[in-house]
């Protein structure tokens, strides 16, 4: 059977306006919301992990390639969704975790991951090999980006598993997971003749490697259309701004665009990269920030039904975790104590995210949860903290989490089958 993704391309040039959305998270509960949401609208869910979540060793959720599948297809079951429409995908694959390494120490890393992602029956593979390694430039020429690319597709045909031929996403200008780490105001959209030479360089490459086959498996180009979001700003999508680079795609017939980094964009503005040919919309740390919002406006509301003011007991439980381990946030935010206080536990980054499985962190929202078991919220409370929900939904803890989380997933379905 043809992989669902292959039709993104003849779609769009059939003139239908459609894509799809990519869920790019290891939280349980963000993974639970989009399986359900598959369910509502009954489509294909595309799940993705990236190359730091998930490797070979570990990554920083602690699963392997195989761990993550197994993972998401538990929730599957519990869920009811069928996992076999699940399309399982691997994002910035490539040496990025171990570029401090030699690059040939690095790329043997990479594919050793990329082997196990292609084995564990991922099918949608984005390879990333754009960064500098040891003693390289931090960019690297389009030549050897497409070579070291080949070099993954190699390994990934090689380790497939079984019929489930693998789909490939190439580019050279990728932005960095998770969103901007610097200011907003040097973002440049990607220049349309990269676009043709990105492509045949990378043609070229998979040719010379004897991957031809393979890169007519080639669905999506990453570029820069001109979205960004920092720590307290988004960058929206200017369609005008975007209009030579969109056009771009009229003399690649098999591709599509896909766009990183589109948290926070508004609906219309989600809708206008879809019908400017950005089919792929990955999405992540947006997801998490409703999980967030979520769950510290339900501890505001567990203390309101105490009767006293909210006393931020998660807010606190959190500020004592990350301080306890900054590393997943001290090289990103910057400012004096307020300004990192702030970006902790609100900037649109949401780094915050790494620490809900902590120990500590899972005992907090735990505690939360028991306090407002069995509790009816009343809709002016609701209303006050949680607004975009109803209190038809209030029904238990978790729905109010799921469904604020599904609220962004809503919003991609609304741009992506316009």
């Amino acid at each position: 059977m043809a992989h669902p993704l292959l039709g993104l391309a003849p779609s769009y040039r059939a003139g239908h306006k459609s894509g799809i959305t990519s869920v790019c998270s290891a939280h349980p509960l963000v993974i639970e919301a989009a399986l359900r949401h598959g369910l509502v609208v009954d489509l294909p869910v595309l799940i993705e992990a990236t190359c730091n979540q998930v490797n070979q060793d570990g990554g920083y959720t602690g699963m392997t390639p195989a761990d993550f599948r197994d993972f998401v297809f538990a929730i599957a079951g519990h869920v009811g969704y069928p996992s076999e429409r699940i399309i399982l995908g691997g994002d910035h694959l490539g040496p990025n975790p171990w570029k401090h390494l030699p690059a040939e120490t690095a790329m043997t890393k990479a594919e050793a991951m990329i082997a196990g992602f292609a084995a564990a029956g991922f099918t949608k593979l984005h390879l990333d090999t754009s960064m500098g390694c040891l003693g390289e430039p931090i960019a690297l020429p389009d030549s050897v980006t497409a070579e070291r690319a080949a070099r993954l597709a190699a390994v990934a045909e090689a380790h497939r598993r079984g019929d489930h031929l693998p789909v490939y996403v190439i580019g050279t200008e990728v932005p960095v997971p998770g969103g901007a780490v610097d200011g907003l105001d040097h973002l440049q959209i990607t220049a349309p003749e990269s676009v043709s030479t990105t492509y045949e360089v990378h043609r070229e490459a998979f040719a010379a490697a004897g991957q031809i086959e393979a890169f007519g498996r080639v669905i999506a180009l990453v570029v820069q259309p001109g979205v960004e979001f920092g720590h307290d700003a988004v960058v929206h999508y200017s369609p005008e701004k975007a209009r030579a680079l969109s056009a771009t795609l009229s003399d690649l017939s098999g591709v599509v665009f896909e766009a990183h980094s589109t948290d926070y964009q508004t609906e219309e503005g989600l809708r206008h990269l879809v019908a400017d040919g950005f089919s792929i919309l990955k999405v992540g740390p947006w997801l998490t920030f409703a999980l967030r919002e979520a769950l510290y406006g339900l501890d505001a509301i567990a203390d309101v039904l105490d009767g006293h003011a909210p006393r931020n007991r998660l807010m606190e439980a959190m500020e004592q975790v990350m301080q306890a381990r900054p590393d997943n946030w001290a090289k990103y935010y910057h400012g004096d104590a307020t300004d990192l206080w702030l970006q902790r536990h609100f900037s649109y980054s949401d780094r915050i995210r790494y620490y809900w499985p902590d120990p500590a962190a899972e005992a907090a929202v735990a505690a939360l949860r028991a306090r407002l078991a069995g509790r009816t919220i009343p809709e002016p409370v609701l209303r006050q903290y949680l607004p975009a929900l109803t209190r038809a939904e209030a029904a238990s803890f978790d729905s109010l989490v799921l469904r604020s989380i599904e609220t962004v997933l809503a919003t991609y379905h609304a741009a992506v089958h316009a």
